[in-house]
């Protein structure tokens, strides 16, 4: 087989950790596997650049600011490589550059062309083992960049899907995905496997083993992905086509998003393209907007609400205040998002009047709702938030 794995900063975060990922490359490797590696930087070493870097400067230039991060990951991959060569294994290091990893020129926030997998597939056919560094790749003027947050996830998966891997294994500090954060409700079970679908929806909302965007270019390059722990021999999570999945159950599990904020603009003349201004103007900015409803009242005028992250309210305020006069908006920051997910609710009815049962149960307000296919979220007070997900948790009973 042909197994591409990925270790994040907490899994190669000390020289002894980096050790214990060199053991069990080794230990793949020895099954007869071909191995790339791809690795993050040591935890904690990309913020110890940035810091550097804004000592001389609040604002550094990003072509810059990619030369200084994409060592992070260099240094990782040299030290791997050097650990498994000590151990007997031929092992070789990569940068993105090496690796063939085109981007475009979006310099922090690349995004991958194509990847051209000669070198990589030179050394897996001399037997050794590629150790790439990931969250880097070259534009094609021979510019370094990184990819943003969860890249080096991205680099793993692009990688597996270029070589058509067998299996792309993304090794986190936590054993796999779980019906919810076990933190809230400790009796949450992990999930064994999971469509790319339910996965995506729990990667926009909150949860944080994988990123949204790794699982979607997962899905388009039908890249099988296994997220799992590197402290310990657990089985972890499979995310796959849902048509791969033999038993799809009616819930999956329960999200929690507390990075949510609401902007109210209320008593505005109620005329076609009003909507559309406001998040065109957001959009041109790239912020997210989410959830909306729209009342029209009786005297011609409307009331427009609507969600964005909660990092993004002050840049969203400053564009709805220029556009606006401020006693006409409201802004919410105690608010967050919960919610349902599941493909069973594909061919079930019920689901969602359980769901808001739940909630007049708890005598909990949903202050927004908004469905899918497979989810159901709510906005709901963030005082209530984690009680929300515990009654949920139990309604569907996901914990038996």
């Amino acid at each position: 087989m042909l197994i591409v794995q990925k270790y994040g900063g907490t899994s190669v975060g000390t020289l002894e950790r980096i050790e214990n990922v060199a053991k069990r490359v080794a230990k793949t490797k020895d099954k007869g596997n071909k191995v790339v590696v791809v690795v993050s930087a040591m935890s904690g070493e990309t913020n110890k650049l940035l810091e550097y870097a804004h000592h001389f400067s609040k604002t550094p230039q990003r072509r810059e600011l990619d030369m200084l991060l994409s060592s992070g990951e260099r240094v990782t991959a040299a030290l791997l490589s050097i650990a498994l060569n000590e151990m007997g294994y031929k092992a070789v290091s990569m940068t993105g550059r090496q690796a063939g990893i085109y981007t475009d020129d979006a310099h922090t926030v690349a995004r991958i062309d194509k990847i051209d997998t000669s070198s990589i597939k030179k050394a897996l056919d001399e037997d050794k083992i590629v150790v790439v560094a990931g969250f880097q790749g070259i534009t094609k003027n021979g510019e370094v960049s990184t990819l943003g947050r969860g890249g080096s996830d991205l680099t793993a998966v692009a990688i597996a899907g270029a070589l058509k891997a067998d299996l792309c294994e993304i090794y986190t500090d936590v054993d796999g995905v779980y019906t919810t954060d076990p933190r809230i409700v400790p009796e949450a079970k992990k999930i064994d496997v999971i469509s790319y679908e339910e996965m995506l929806e729990f990667a926009s909302l909150g949860a944080k083993v994988l990123q949204s965007r790794s699982v979607e270019l997962a899905k388009k390059l039908n890249v099988k992905l296994v997220t799992r722990s590197s402290f310990n021999e657990n089985p972890g999570t499979l995310i796959t086509k849902e048509e791969d999945i033999m038993e799809k159950p009616l819930v999956s599990g329960i999200a929690l998003d507390k990075n949510q904020a609401r902007i109210t603009l209320r008593g505005v003349k109620d005329k076609p393209g009003i909507a559309a201004s406001i998040f065109k103007k957001l959009a041109d900015e790239n912020i997210n907007v989410d959830m909306i409803i729209q009342n029209v009242g009786h005297d011609g005028t409307t009331n427009l609400g609507f969600t964005v992250p909660e990092n993004e309210l002050e840049r969203a305020k400053q564009i709805m205040e220029k556009m606006h006069p401020a006693d006409h908006l409201e802004y919410d920051k105690n608010i967050a998002k919960v919610s349902v997910i599941g493909v069973g609710m594909k061919s079930h009815s019920g689901v969602a009047s359980k769901a808001f049962e739940t909630m007049a149960k708890e005598n909990i307000n949903i202050e927004m709702i908004s469905t899918s296919e497979i989810k159901i979220s709510m906005i709901i007070d963030e005082s209530k938030s984690e009680q929300a997900v515990r009654a949920l948790h139990k309604a569907y009973e996901l914990d038996k």
